[in-house]
């Protein structure tokens, strides 16, 4: 592994994120020197460099840690210098001491990291003092509430783009399936390789699981964020729109495993072999529907849905039942999720 590997990363952040966290952080250098004019604003720049985030969730959550591990870092090292006195050895007293107390609150790893932080910090550069703890954790509120505010003010983006994006390429994708699947059961040639069909949908679930996180970051964009109500129904669609393909993935994955392991020559001869995979071309061309009037990427189709009714099969043919019954019902329930019944 490359030394370049390990230290960058794929992409840099948006400028706008650099941009609000130096502006925070001189803001809240100013801010506190104003209130503590005798000492070197440290605490307060720290802090807001780590609560500006690329949402404001995330923001709030990072002031409440960082305000949380300053004041329990600053009082152990209160309370070990005056247990103490001036020792040379306190700093790794309190290091470790902050540890376990961190390790015993249960603490989240970020405030774990801050309190032997702060605790060494308070003992190095200041004198271990009430007055002295005090206005350190008073520093310290005051850059996280510096670095909210500003977070606030210049509004991070929303992350609505990607989550729609990735739940219309999941639909598609799905379509895709279906379209693959109705040519393998109505084209001999088209068997040749059904462990590639079989991996071609088991690929779905990489799609979904990309979908669901950007729904996630989605969510999180949205949450305190003052634009939150312009588009929050947004959001839910595609929520909406997600959780009816996430079945469909099974589905497809399913029926694919189905072909692959019951395949027979034969099959393409069978009538209602032609029928299944004209219902699976069906349900291709319904998601594409779906998925562009839910999706909103185009205006509402005006061409009705192609599944009118469920197909019915009197008896399947004796030497392909387990295949024919195992698509059937996967058919059923991909008709209930696509015409929502």
């Amino acid at each position: 592994m490359r030394l370049a590997e390990v230290v960058r990363a794929n992409s840099r952040l948006p400028l706008l994120q650099v941009v609000k966290t130096a502006i925070a952080s001189v803001a809240a250098w100013f801010v506190a020197l104003a209130v503590f004019p005798e000492q070197v604003p440290v605490f307060a720049a720290v802090a807001a460099l780590l609560v500006v985030q690329p949402s404001v969730n995330q923001s709030f959550g990072k002031a409440i840690e960082r305000s949380l591990g300053v004041l329990v870092g600053v009082l152990v090292a209160l309370g070990a210098a005056l247990l103490f006195g001036d020792q040379s050895w306190l700093v790794l007293l309190a290091i470790v001491a902050s540890l376990f107390v961190a390790w015993g609150l249960r603490l989240t790893p970020g405030s774990s990291v801050q309190i032997p932080i702060s605790a060494m910090l308070v003992l190095s550069i200041g004198a271990a003092t009430p007055t002295y703890a005090a206005a350190r954790v008073v520093e310290t509120v005051i850059g996280a509430a510096v670095g909210l505010l500003v977070n606030v003010l210049i509004v991070p983006p929303l992350l609505l783009a990607p989550a729609r994006s990735a739940v219309l390429q999941l639909g598609l994708r799905v379509a895709e399936e279906l379209d693959r699947l109705a040519e393998v059961l109505t084209d001999p040639d088209e068997a040749a390789d059904l462990d590639s069909v079989l991996e071609s949908a088991r690929s779905l679930r990489d799609l979904r699981q990309t979908a669901t996180d950007a729904i996630r970051g989605g969510r999180e964009s949205l949450t305190l964020n003052p634009r939150r109500s312009h588009y929050r129904d947004q959001l839910e669609r595609d929520v909406g729109l997600l959780n009816r393909m996430e079945p469909l993935v099974t589905q497809v994955i399913g029926m694919a495993r189905a072909v692959r392991d019951h395949w027979d020559p034969s099959l393409a001869d069978e009538p209602i072999t032609g029928s299944i995979a004209e219902e699976l071309r069906r349900a291709a061309h319904d998601l594409r529907l779906l998925v562009q009037v839910d999706g909103g990427s185009v205006p509402i189709a005006e061409e009705p849905l192609a599944l009118t009714r469920p197909l019915v099969v009197a008896a399947p043919p004796p030497q392909h039942w387990i295949l024919i019954g195992a698509l059937m019902e996967d058919l059923r329930r991909v008709r209930e999720e696509i015409v929502g019944r």
